[in-house]
């Protein structure tokens, strides 16, 4: 990839500084609008496709990152090696001489785009993408089911309470009245005894009044035939 893909390389090398309208991937570099139509009207390069600079931004970090030439040889790539499982450019031959699988790059990655492989790789994604759809709507069904279930049981719990809280009401009344009946009934008790007493103590009380009586003004005799 260019250093700078947002100035255009054609007139970076004549030391103008231009922003780049387009990028052209065969020759890996911006081109400004003037350049543009220069090399879509060029023998070398009016067969390149080029793509605007908006829409090339938009690529991801690792596609914008490979480059389309060796650095060290500044050649473009025209073989892969199977082997070793690299581009290689012309220079890079020599260190592959006893490398027995080097084929034309341009071979190798001609249709790639319509390729089987690539196909099913989109179908992967999409079959990756529906399921992560599918899950994400289960999961929110399961969300609103536990949500519901937990208000059921709420509800449950509170209808629960409510009936144990009508059961205490009745057993209170129950025990209640049955305290109060068992305290009338002692209530008459006691008071039957009372009043029994109090007739005792009357008695008495006359009894000891006629003693007291008889001491003073009955005589002898008659005291002793009492």
């Amino acid at each position: 990839m260019a250093t700078n893909w947002n100035i255009c390389s054609v007139c970076d090398n004549l030391q103008i500084t231009k922003y780049s309208e387009v990028w052209c991937s065969e020759c890996d570099e911006g081109l400004c609008g003037e350049c543009k139509d220069h090399h879509a009207v060029s023998n070398a390069s009016n067969s390149h496709e080029t793509v605007s600079i908006t829409e090339y931004r938009k690529l991801p970090t690792k596609v914008l990152e490979i480059a389309q030439t060796y650095k060290l040889h500044n050649e473009k790539f025209e073989l892969f090696c199977r082997k070793h499982d690299s581009p290689c450019c012309k220079k890079c031959v020599e260190s592959h001489n006893d490398c027995k699988s080097l084929t034309d790059i341009n071979e190798l990655i001609k249709n790639v785009k319509t390729s089987n492989a690539f196909y099913e790789f989109e179908q992967t994604l999409l079959e990756v993408v529906e399921n992560i759809k599918r899950l994400n709507t289960n999961q929110k069904e399961n969300l609103t089911s536990l949500e519901n279930k937990k208000r059921k049981i709420e509800a449950e719990i509170k209808q629960t309470r409510t009936n144990i809280n009508i059961h205490l009401d009745k057993l209170q009344d129950g025990l209640l009245k049955e305290l109060m009946t068992v305290e009338e009934k002692e209530k008459s008790k006691i008071q039957n005894l009372l009043t029994s007493l109090q007739n005792k103590e009357k008695g008495i009380n006359e009894l000891q009044e006629n003693i007291a009586s008889i001491k003073q003004h009955a005589s002898e005799l008659q005291t002793f035939w009492l």
